[in-house]
């Protein structure tokens, strides 16, 4: 089963793409979708679309995780993430695919064993699990890994 994982964001959504067999993960590809800050919020909106869309036609997932959206003090960031996280789920449902959602503690509960873990234990914990050196690019690619998996995780909580 191929799995993408997404960490979204207006300016930068990170994706991940596992294949999930058994108790084997692989991991397929892994990126950040960057959006132009002179662009207005909208045209933000519909480039991010556009990408995603690319992303659901090239490798045609049968599942997305993305994280769910974690309200802290910055309402304006809450709001960009929010608009965000509903373009993957349009893209999703227009693809047809099921989306699961995970919290930021579950994510790190599943990855680290410890949901107030940093982003730096995260990232090492997901190269473990990917037996991979390197994650290239911002700490949303390392999250969107950990969302998705998160995701292969419960799949198997799923299928005992």
């Amino acid at each position: 089963m191929k799995v993408l994982g997404i960490d979204p964001g207006i300016a930068l959504t990170g994706f991940g793409l596992l294949e999930v067999e058994g108790d084997r993960l692989r991991l397929l590809d892994a990126g950040c979708i960057v959006t132009s800050e002179s662009l207005s919020p909208e045209k933000r909106l519909r480039s991010l679309f556009e990408d995603l869309g690319v992303l659901f036609t090239t490798y045609a997932p049968e599942e997305v995780a993305v994280e769910e959206l974690f309200f802290n003090r910055n309402v304006t960031t809450a709001l960009s993430v929010g608009a965000a996280r509903g373009i993957v789920l349009l893209c999703a449902a227009l693809c047809e695919v099921p989306v699961y959602g995970y919290t930021p503690l579950e994510v790190k509960q599943a990855v680290v064993g410890y949901g107030r873990a940093t982003k730096r234990q995260v990232a090492y914990m997901v190269r473990q699990i990917l037996q991979c050196e390197h994650i290239s690019g911002p700490d949303d690619v390392a999250d969107a890994l950990a969302v998705a998996v998160c995701h292969a995780f419960h799949l198997r909580m799923r299928n005992v």
